[in-house]
């Protein structure tokens, strides 16, 4: 039975890279998604391009797990040298847009689902969904589905980890600052010029060292990314804009982090927004216990996930390398797949059965 999931994951991952799904524009992903669904499972539903279901027996008495996994793609970069939405097998490899991230790990957790789907024996509920949207962190993605889905107890998160477990994730936050100066001809050296002003606070974000340090995420760390000020060569600027990628562990709050900074800094800060926070699941959790049963690791991710829009415990697992996502050429090996779907489900076995 396995064997043949395991065929139907690689055929259906050769589909989703032949199917352009770049964020907020996967309506046809979904659609395979929706169709594939449709044929094996009832009541499949979608939300936007967020496709989902339940277990043939859901049981509102029951807890529940969500596996979760996004269909969406960044757009292929410039370094590409084969078709990247051409699915080409070459020996062990299948290349392809999307196949490391996240389409390894989406039709794994999908084969998973659909093994233990119409199951009575199981303990727990289990809830699939494909989302969007989670290259940009959009609100058509998880977001918006988590509303519908109803309770959740837990989560496995499907991303490229070689099969080992995330228990904490770095959350984001990006800060939009402004240094105001005066203007004035620079002939005369008239004005206050907000580039200078602005020195010392960009220098304060690269040297300042949060107290909290994480054991699997390490400290906080401050980037300031963009820059822009003036608007001729002969006037002084009277406004310095900046922008500062703010990566958090799990010690902190986006709020605790902010009050830092304005506590620290004379400029004016905006927050883009505040909801991809830092997560941590307890090593004590029975997702964990069960993976660590099965021989594999945990460590710190840095990098983001819809892990970090879910209030519940999750877990980031999933078959490919996080080296190879975004990259040229993306590949995964057959063998992750078949890895991915045999662990994932002996993992789950170990909880609900």
């Amino acid at each position: 039975m396995i064997q043949q999931q395991i065929s139907d994951a690689i055929r259906l991952l050769q589909q989703l890279i032949a199917t352009p799904s770049f964020s907020g524009e996967e309506q046809g992903t979904a659609l395979l998604l929706q169709q594939v669904l449709t044929a094996k499972c009832r009541d499949v539903r979608r939300d936007y391009n967020n496709v989902w279901v339940r277990n043939m027996h859901y049981d509102e008495r029951k807890p529940t797990i969500l596996l979760q996994s996004h269909h969406d793609t960044v757009r292929p970069n410039a370094g590409y040298t084969l078709d990247p939405y051409l699915p080409l097998m070459d020996g062990d490899r299948l290349y392809g847009l999307g196949s490391n991230d996240a389409g390894g790990s989406l039709v794994s957790l999908l084969a998973t689902f659909q093994y233990f789907y119409s199951r009575t024996d199981i303990h727990y509920n289990l809830v699939f969904a494909a989302v969007g949207e989670e290259e940009i962190s959009g609100e058509r993605g998880i977001q918006s589905l988590l509303p519908k889905l109803g309770p959740i107890d837990c989560a496995i998160v499907g991303e490229p980890t070689n099969m080992d477990m995330a228990i904490a994730e770095r959350g984001l936050l990006v800060l939009d600052c402004e240094v105001v100066g005066e203007p004035g001809h620079a002939g005369r050296k008239e004005g206050v010029n907000s580039i200078l002003k602005a020195i010392p606070v960009i220098q304060w974000f690269e040297s300042y060292q949060f107290p909290k340090v994480s054991s699997l995420l390490g400290t906080n760390t401050m980037s300031v990314t963009i820059i822009n000020a003036g608007i001729q060569h002969n006037v002084v600027p009277g406004r310095c804009t900046f922008t500062t990628d703010v990566r958090m562990n799990e010690c902190y709050t986006p709020e605790e982090v902010l009050a830092i900074v304005r506590e620290h800094v004379s400029c004016t800060i905006t927050p883009r927004s505040m909801r991809l926070r830092p997560s941590f699941i307890a090593e004590s959790h029975v997702l964990v216990k069960a993976g660590k049963a099965l021989g594999r690791e945990v460590f710190g991710s840095p990098t983001l996930s819809d892990k970090a829009l879910m209030p519940f415990p999750t877990l980031k697992m999933g078959p490919g390398d996080s080296r190879r996502s975004h990259s040229a050429d993306e590949f995964i090996y057959l063998q992750e797949l078949e890895q991915g779907i045999e662990m994932y489900i002996e993992l789950i076995k170990l909880v609900v059965v």
